[in-house]
């Protein structure tokens, strides 16, 4: 059976080689989708053997399914891959002996994903491991068209998970980690905003069936639960279930200054910026005009 690995890049020459590396024994192609990177990110993919095809960035999602919309994909699977994330020898080796003996109804793979932050393997806090769906059989598979915390959904079969090592390990810096969180921030803010408004299209929910029920599970806590409680209350309620009930503190402290701010910071900062955003438009009735102020505020094209 074939399989063509997916990675979106942006200046990923730190990351991309060993990206490319770790799937190189059962990959038989490789599509790096590069947001015209200034680096030698391009140029590294390349050197790997993989095709590189250059478009504009909007957001993960939209870029993603660019590539499974236009990228010239001939593979009987797909995997999608970070520019920072690794298959390590034992799961390549899973897959490259269990994915030929899949039975039919069988369209998706679900994958247990490790962090690696600061070098050290953050086993604690909920978050080991994160099951995630990053293989399935070509046509069966699309991303949901999201701001943030995108996953795949699934059609036309059923998912198995698959042991193995499967890490992600980005090797930049706090400086790196907390400006592209910030980012982050504001994107889960407008999906939020429009959870709540209905301004643009919203992608329908994630269920169990459609692939990881993990990811269904966490997705219907926030988006049912967690965005309901004033966010003043929520963020050091969290921190507190992270470190004490799920055992973070047992990750050193590494992984205190990682639940601290993916766990307390991160999530503060979300419930920050929807209250900024709910500010702003007060007044505002026209859903139009709610768009074109968040756009003016966030610099995303939401109309796009």
């Amino acid at each position: 059976m074939s399989l063509a690995v997916v990675i979106l890049t942006f200046n990923e020459e730190r990351h991309i080689g060993r990206a490319l590396s770790s799937v190189a024994d059962f990959a038989s192609e490789l599509f790096v989708i590069d947001s015209f990177s200034t680096d030698r990110t391009v140029e590294i993919a390349k050197a790997h053997g993989a095709v590189v095809i250059q478009h504009p960035f909007i957001n993960y999602a939209k870029q993603f399914q660019w590539a499974l919309d236009n990228a010239p994909i001939a593979a009987d699977w797909i995997m999608r891959l970070d520019a920072d994330e690794v298959i390590e020898p034992d799961l390549a080796e899973r897959l490259r002996t269990d994915l030929p003996a899949l039975p039919k109804h069988v369209v998706g793979i679900n994958l247990k994903r490790k962090h690696i932050f600061l070098g050290r393997w953050i086993r604690h806090g909920g978050r080991y491991p994160l099951v995630l769906l990053r293989i399935w059989r070509r046509g069966h598979g699309r991303i949901e068209d999201r701001w943030m915390d995108e996953h795949m959904i699934l059609s036309g079969g059923q998912t198995v998970t698959i042991e193995g090592g499967f890490a992600d390990h980005n090797l930049k810096d706090l400086t790196f980690f907390t400006d592209k969180h910030n980012k982050y921030a504001t994107r889960e803010a407008i999906d939020v905003i429009n959870q709540r408004r209905g301004l643009f299209r919203r992608d329908v929910d994630l269920v169990a069936e459609e692939g990881s029920r993990q990811a269904a599970l966490t997705r219907w806590i926030k988006e049912k639960l967690y965005n309901r409680i004033p966010y003043q209350i929520s963020t050091p309620a969290y921190l507190f279930y992270r470190m004490v009930f799920r055992l973070g503190f047992l990750d050193g402290k590494e992984g205190i200054l990682y639940h601290c701010l993916q766990g307390f910071w991160y999530r503060l900062l979300v419930g920050a910026k929807i209250d900024e955003l709910e500010r702003a438009l007060e007044g505002i009735e026209d859903p139009a005009a709610m768009r074109a102020e968040i756009q003016r505020r966030t610099g995303f094209a939401l109309d796009v």
